[in-house]
């Protein structure tokens, strides 16, 4: 096994991950600040699952004995309309999918399978999370408005659960 590049691959991770939490609270924030509670929620409860991805991975990097980096993959796209935050999200959320699957198969040829099982692992939470924004943006495409102002009156969707549709 080639450690160094696990270890590589999940600061990659890491760095991907830090980068969701940032985006998603800020989204949380201009969300409730602008009355949306339950899509607010939302983003705030999926934040706090990233950060346990973080956490998991940290946890993998330093098993290998390598060091965390804790460095964030790149700025906060100030976005303050939810149907832009969801198209960011699912975007976000679409990529790091792919990018995990890829991790995934390289650290099976590299002979780590616990590192590959997380990035597996990741990949089926990610493509969850894809999921709940886009049956978000959804809604909104279908009911318009309407369906915006309805969240002031329903209950957040969990990024663990079936999402509202």
């Amino acid at each position: 096994m080639n450690k160094a590049r696990s270890i590589e691959l999940l600061n990659h991770a890491v760095a991907d991950e830090l980068q969701a939490v940032h985006q998603y609270m800020y989204f949380h924030f201009h969300l409730d600040d602008q009355g949306l509670g339950p899509l607010a929620t939302m983003f705030k409860r999926v934040a706090i699952e990233e950060m346990g991805h973080v956490e998991r991975l940290a946890e993998r990097i330093l098993f290998l004995k390598g060091d965390v980096k804790m460095e964030v993959a790149g700025p906060v796209e100030a976005i303050q309309e939810p149907e832009q935050m969801l198209a960011k999200a699912s975007a976000m959320e679409e990529q790091s999918a792919k990018d995990y699957n890829a991790a995934a198969n390289e650290c099976s040829a590299n002979a780590d399978s616990v590192s590959k099982q997380i990035f597996e692992q990741l990949v089926q939470d990610e493509e969850r999370h894809f999921d709940l924004f886009d049956r978000q943006a959804e809604n909104i495409k279908k009911f318009g408005l309407s369906y915006l102002a309805l969240q002031s009156f329903t209950q957040a969707p969990e990024p663990g659960g079936p999402a509202a549709g």
